[in-house]
Formats: C-alpha cells, sequence, structure tokens
C-alpha cells in the first residue's frame, strides 16, 4: 500500500473513529478498544496515523470545534454527523500534523466526503477547511521559528 493510500485509510479511520465517539456519546478510550478489537490486521502505519488525528481531534476537541464553528458559520448539532467529523479530522491534522501540506489535507477531505457524503456536502467542507487553512499558516509559522530557535540553542552547546 502505498503512502498515500494508508494516509487516505488512515483518515477514513479516523473519520469512523470520530463518528463513533460522537454519536454512541462514548469515551476516546472506550471508541479505541471497540474500534480497534474489530480491527486487528491493519498495518501498524495505517493504525498508528488513524489513532493520532483521532487523539489530536478529542484532546483538541474544544479548539477543533470553535475553529469549525467560525469558519462555517454553523453551530456543530446542525451539521450532519459525517461532515461535522470529517471535519473535525481536517481540524485535527492542520493542528496535530502541520508539516502536511493544507491543500492535500482539503483534497484528502474533499475525497472522503464524495465517498461517504452529499454533493452539497463536499462544498461544504471544501469552503469551511480552505477558510480554517488561511487562518492557521501563523501557528505553523510559529512551530517553524520556536524549532529554528532550538535548533541554533542546541548549536551553541
Amino acid at each position: 500500500m502505498s503512502k498515500a493510500t494508508s494516509r487516505r485509510k488512515s483518515r477514513e479511520l479516523a473519520l469512523q473513529m470520530l463518528f463513533q465517539l460522537d454519536m454512541a456519546k462514548q469515551e476516546p478510550d472506550e471508541v479505541r478498544r471497540t474500534f480497534w478489537s474489530e480491527r486487528m490486521d491493519l498495518d501498524e502505519d495505517v493504525r498508528d496515523f488513524a489513532d493520532g488525528l483521532f487523539s489530536v481531534a478529542c484532546e483538541r476537541s474544544h479548539e477543533v470545534d470553535q475553529i469549525i464553528v467560525r469558519h462555517a458559520r454553523w453551530r456543530m448539532d446542525r451539521m450532519a454527523a459525517v461532515d461535522r467529523n470529517l471535519l473535525r479530522t481536517g481540524v485535527a491534522e492542520f493542528l496535530g500534523f502541520p508539516e502536511t501540506p493544507r491543500p492535500v489535507v482539503i483534497n484528502e477531505a474533499l475525497e472522503i466526503a464524495r465517498r461517504f457524503s452529499t454533493p452539497e456536502s463536499v462544498t461544504f467542507i471544501n469552503g469551511v477547511l480552505d477558510s480554517a487553512a488561511k487562518e492557521l499558516p501563523e501557528v505553523k509559522k510559529q512551530r517553524t521559528q520556536d524549532a529554528g530557535k532550538k535548533k541554533r540553542a542546541n548549536a551553541g552547546k
């Protein structure tokens, strides 16, 4: 399985985990336990990336949801469950995996939306993630600057 294919599979799995969390009102650890117990044969890299996206979405859920609401101009409970959880997956990747180019995150979300949602949702998800991506580059630049400062500080030791 290519890296692009495995990443898409991971994003789909993260979406499914977030959907389960959202709809079943379970705790994240319970979702992990039940979800992965039924998927023992997955490649470790696929599972690790999916779990990483799910973790970021859960640990930073308030921040993720605020970003979505600000850019969607809709309350979360008014959005279709698949759409809001796909948006959570995308924003979680923006925040937790800033090395992934924003257009890649958006394109992957759109491809997954085409598979799991409606044509109208594809347009909606594109607009929300594109708007959010334009807000978030400062976070990425700051992390890059912080990493550069640490490298320079460590080089002097």
